[in-house]
């Protein structure tokens, strides 16, 4: 499939492999990139330089091209994009923020910009700062999520009748048919976290992914929502968090709760009890260890 999407990447395949925070790194992002789609590098768990050396390492490991997901809230937001516009990234996708300030940054620099939304609203506002691409993402996703709580399969249509840039679809996209049904209901391509975030190139930490692929149906909440609602499998923090929200707790109190480095500890250091598990809804259908390749190949032969 040639379309928009494919032709904006210069990739064989209108799939994009999420920027999620602890799980993609340079081999995820390039392994992604060799498999016919777009790998991205996820920014918002690095320190600048640490960044940079994924950015060099994903060079060295595709010539294809790959992009960097980048949270505008991120607290040393222009050092970052620096490092991007010196080593020329050719593709940034932007989330968590306004992208008016960096669009015209980086597009004057040649770079390609795509920003990640959960409302129409902010679609079209995306799509009047002067992005290349849109990506709607569905509450189904897993990590931080939009305020509105939309589905996927009510967020896409909306949106695609609101703007006429290309449409990325993301939130519960994982298997064959949630691919395919993506394009029917006005999409132009996907973007999969929770599938690659468990596969065999990600830099998550084999117990979280362990833990992941045993998640029923059902197994996730979505908590934090008077910080920022994300997406968590359950386990002894997010059960504290669940109690805590029932007893009406204060925005300061989850916070005291949260405190530093909780997804870190889940995600990377496979701390299982008292980190933070996000990821997606769709990790139901997850269940085997399994490449970037081999998730690509499922879900376009």
């Amino acid at each position: 499939m040639i379309n928009r999407v494919c032709k904006l990447f210069e990739t064989e395949f209108p799939i994009v492999q999420g920027g999620m925070i602890w799980c993609s790194g340079w081999r995820l992002a390039a392994a992604v990139s060799n498999a016919g789609a777009l790998g991205l590098i996820g920014a918002g768990s690095m320190h600048p330089d640490n960044l940079r050396h994924h950015i060099k390492s994903c060079k060295a490991a595709t010539k294809k091209p790959f992009g960097v997901n980048v949270p505008l809230i991120y607290p040393q937001i222009e050092e970052i994009m620096d490092i991007i516009v010196e080593e020329q990234v050719p593709i940034v996708f932007t989330s968590a923020g306004s992208p008016k300030k960096w669009t015209h940054f980086l597009k004057d620099k040649g770079i390609k910009v795509v920003h990640v939304v959960s409302s129409t609203v902010f679609a079209v506002k995306s799509q009047e700062a002067g992005v290349d691409a849109v990506v709607a993402e569905g509450f189904e996703a897993g990590g931080h999520n939009g305020r509105e709580e939309t589905t996927t399969f009510c967020l896409i249509p909306n949106v695609r009748r609101a703007i006429d840039i290309p449409l990325i679809a993301a939130g519960g996209v994982a298997t064959r048919q949630s691919y395919e049904a993506a394009f029917v209901l006005g999409a132009e391509g996907v973007q999969i976290g929770t599938r690659f975030a468990l596969c065999t190139e990600s830099s998550a930490h084999p117990l979280f992914k362990e833990r992941c692929r045993a998640i029923g149906e059902g197994g996730t909440k979505l908590l934090l929502k008077k910080i920022v609602p994300t997406r968590l499998a359950e386990n002894d923090f997010s059960k504290a968090v669940e109690e805590a929200e029932n007893k009406g707790a204060s925005k300061e109190e989850l916070l005291r709760l949260l405190g530093k480095g909780r997804a870190k500890k889940g995600i990377f250091e496979g701390d299982l009890q008292e980190g933070e598990l996000e990821i997606g809804q769709i990790a139901s259908m997850v269940t085997t260890e399994e490449s970037a390749a081999d998730i690509i190949r499922e879900l376009t032969q």
